[in-house]
């Protein structure tokens, strides 16, 4: 088998090593408020098991985390603090996983609908809130770090399609978000050189926005490492099943590497939990379609929140069913390459 995979590899394009590297994640903020309300997780075979252990079982190599400034302890939309989201990363990090760490900047859900400034920052000049984002971003990796955490990749922004921090960090004036951005970088950087920064955005399907905020990016000297893409069939328009979208998921990746030189991750990815097959077909392919990506580039596939029962969340889009097992879309982590 080993060496059918070396084989397999080989004919791709990419070593052994590479594949060890290839990144199957799965995004778990929700965790710590699951436990903490007494949910249970079971293994596939009905046993009471860690989550996190479960999640490696299937192959799960990788865990990413959010972190909110001052959120609030709502189950749903709330927990998420530096203290919090420490000690999940290093109990991850002792299970041998790697860890990707996004900063929303907000005290709460951060994405194209909503980037609201934390409260605290509310009022601060910009001149503030370019120190605000590197004092924060350095105090969480700060505290990573004296714990003995060190995150492979960081996120500065959650799905910054049209800017972070409105008004000041909004796409309608480019200069002042990428000066936001390289205050996040260099707070990265100074503390952990290793890190790789991500700069994320949903709809990983749209070559055109992509190429359009990537230039901006370019053009204004916004720094990063990584490209990261939202994959979400479901929500598109008339919620079409994947197959009419994944070609063009895969041209944007080829694309974005090759513009601008990039490494690009899917970094959230979700299907319906009631469509087990079907989310476990999109999963299959998103990964080859990720591992296609010409040299090398494209570095692995991160769900979200697979955990997040809907019985317990109300999210449509988990991987673990109504009775506290993971569904079969899961397979499609040890099933790949």
């Amino acid at each position: 088998m080993k060496k059918l995979l070396i084989t397999l590899l080989m004919a791709a394009g990419l070593s052994a090593n590479a594949a060890e590297q290839f990144v199957k994640g799965a995004d778990v903020g929700w965790l710590p408020q699951m436990e903490a309300t007494g949910y249970k997780f079971y293994n596939k075979h009905g046993k009471e098991q860690d989550a996190l252990q479960i999640l490696k079982d299937y192959g799960i190599n990788t865990i990413r985390l959010r972190t909110w400034v001052n959120p609030s302890d709502d189950r749903a939309s709330g927990h998420n603090s530096k203290d919090e989201t420490v000690a999940m990363a290093l109990r991850a990090q002792k299970m041998g996983m790697r860890i990707m760490l996004n900063f929303h900047y907000s005290d709460s859900w951060a994405d194209p609908q909503q980037q609201r400034k934390p409260a605290a920052w509310v009022g601060h000049d910009f001149t503030q809130l370019k120190q605000d984002v590197y004092d924060y971003t350095h105090d969480v990796m700060s505290a990573m770090k004296k714990a003995g955490v060190t995150p492979e990749w960081v996120q500065v922004g959650n799905e910054t399609r049209t800017g972070m921090l409105y008004p000041e960090g909004h796409t309608d004036n480019w200069p002042q978000l990428a000066q936001l951005i390289n205050q996040g970088y260099d707070a990265v950087k100074a503390v952990s050189p290793s890190s790789k920064v991500v700069l994320h955005l949903d709809r990983g399907q749209d070559k055109q926005w992509f190429r359009t905020w990537f230039d901006n990016a370019q053009a204004n000297g916004a720094r990063y490492d990584v490209i990261g893409l939202s994959y979400y069939p479901y929500w598109l328009d008339g919620r079409p099943d994947y197959t009419q979208s994944i070609d063009a998921l895969a041209a944007n990746m080829n694309d974005l590497a090759a513009r601008y030189g990039k490494e690009v991750m899917v970094v959230e990815v979700g299907g319906e939990d009631t469509q087990p097959q079907n989310t476990y077909d999109m999963l299959m392919a998103v990964q080859r379609k990720v591992r296609e990506v010409p040299h090398g580039k494209g570095q692995g596939v991160i769900y979200w929140e697979p955990l997040g029962a809907r019985s317990w969340s109300h999210y449509e889009l988990s991987a673990w069913g109504a009775d506290g097992r993971p569904t079969r879309a899961m397979d499609a982590f040890l099933d790949s390459l």
